[in-house]
């Protein structure tokens, strides 16, 4: 990001400091005064600042530095360190006295002398530079800058016009959240992938041993019972098949005050990173991932896998945000038909609206394989009870969103507290059992 150093021509590069005004004021009131009283010897004492200042005017820079703000890492995860280099480039055949750069901070990211100016030297036709060093400390883009930089020249007597840099856009992903779910899909999708289907078919999962029939292959002859029952059984296996998985975050509202990385997580923390966490578990078994947002704004990243796909569900989750209290999802942007019936929908929400739980009871209602994972932390739960009524309304509030949870429930929603590696588990479990049972019935 560089700014041009060429000035532009309705304004000066250079504009005279206090020093300068100084020096001529001495310089002309001496004269001045060995005229009006005849002392002539006074001038004598102003010849030394009139030709210091002809002297550090003649040696006068024509054009202002150029700038440019570079990161040492494109990709960075919300925790780790930061690395900014400022370089500043003197274009003129004089150096500058010094050069003074600052740049606005955002409010997640720590540098480690703050926000102060620096003052480097630099000498004609050369490059200096400034290293700022620091910490990101939540996942988002965080613009830094503009970078501001003013250089002073002729001895003092000159100052630059202001030079800025376009803002750096710095981005932070989220801190993974560790998940590992062992449990079979409810229904597979594909032919392809590193689950365990309910269906029959070339794959290493033991299924039972069958008698012989046409199409079935000699390498699964299971010798041991052919021989003790006197004819041929073969060993008949599970077939492997990949997911789809909907990741659904529901951003409506946002609740806690967020710490970043070292402090208290907010419902979009948490939410956020558990949805990072779920998406790479899935993308590296080889599954198929979809990212939906509801809430003011609805958004969809379609599903996909790979490591590729796995990069651009880091930048969705970048563009996450809570919407406000009056903003709602126009209802023919989002529905059932965004969701496919094999998919298994994992809804990271909060549940602090009703909206949210009618959301979670359509996809139920039109035979989606849905999960609700509660978002909201205990210390979020912690709130202050103010007032005569504090208690009371605190009550309230737990009671009304116990309700909520029951009836998810009584759709067949289950409701499970997000608590990273292996939380899921029990729940996953039983709704493949549900799939199993469908499954069953529909045959």
């Amino acid at each position: 990001m560089t700014e041009q150093g060429a000035p532009r021509s309705h304004a000066r590069a250079f504009e005279p400091t206090r020093a300068l005004g100084r020096a001529v004021l001495v310089a002309g009131a001496l004269v001045l005064a060995a005229v009006l009283i005849g002392q002539y010897e006074l001038v004598v004492l102003a010849v030394p600042f009139a030709i210091g200042t002809a002297i550090s005017l003649v040696r006068r820079p024509q054009r202002v530095p150029v700038v440019e703000v570079t990161a040492a890492e494109p990709f960075l995860v919300e925790g780790n360190d930061l690395g900014v280099s400022i370089n500043i480039g003197n274009p003129n055949p004089s150096g500058f006295d010094l050069v003074v750069v600052r740049s606005v901070v955002p409010r997640w990211v720590r540098l480690r002398h703050s926000d102060r100016p620096y003052a480097v030297n630099v000498e004609a036709g050369t490059l200096a530079g400034v290293e700022l060093e620091g910490r990101i400390l939540r996942w988002g883009r965080h613009p830094l800058g503009p970078v501001t930089a003013h250089a002073v020249a002729s001895d003092g007597l000159l100052v630059s016009r202001a030079v800025r840099t376009p803002e750096l856009p710095l981005k932070a992903y989220p801190a993974t959240e560790h998940f590992d779910a062992a449990e079979a899909m409810p229904r597979a999708a594909g032919h392809v992938g590193g689950h365990r289907s309910r269906r029959p078919g070339e794959g290493g999962e033991l299924a039972g041993v069958r008698r012989f029939g046409p199409g079935d292959r000699l390498r699964r002859i299971d010798w041991r019972v052919s021989l003790r029952t006197r004819e041929i059984h073969v060993v008949s296996t599970l077939s492997d098949r990949d997911a789809e998985v909907v990741v659904l975050l529901d951003a409506l509202h946002e609740a806690g005050r967020s710490g970043g990385i070292d402090g208290r997580a907010s419902v979009l923390d948490i939410t956020v990173r558990a949805a990072a966490g779920i998406a790479e578990h899935y993308l590296h078994r080889g599954d198929r991932v979809a990212l939906l947002q509801y809430g003011g704004t609805v958004r969809h990243l379609r599903a996909a896998s790979g490591r590729r796909h796995y990069m651009t569900a880091l930048e969705f989750l970048l563009d996450v945000e809570a919407g406000e209290q009056d903003d709602e999802p126009p209802p023919s942007s989002f529905g059932p038909h965004m969701v496919q019936a094999n998919a298994l929908v994992m809804v990271l929400t909060p549940l602090l609206d009703v909206r949210s739980a009618a959301m979670l009871a359509n996809l139920a209602r039109a035979g989606r394989f849905v999960v609700a994972v509660d978002t909201l932390a205990d210390p979020v739960l912690r709130l202050r009870a103010t007032g005569r009524w504090g208690d009371v309304a605190q009550r309230m509030w737990r009671l009304e969103r116990e309700a909520i949870i029951g009836q998810l429930r009584e759709h067949g929603v289950p409701v499970v507290a997000w608590g990273g590696a292996g939380s899921l588990d029990e729940v996953l479990q039983g709704v493949a059992r549900v799939a199993v049972g469908r499954t069953v019935t529909a045959s």
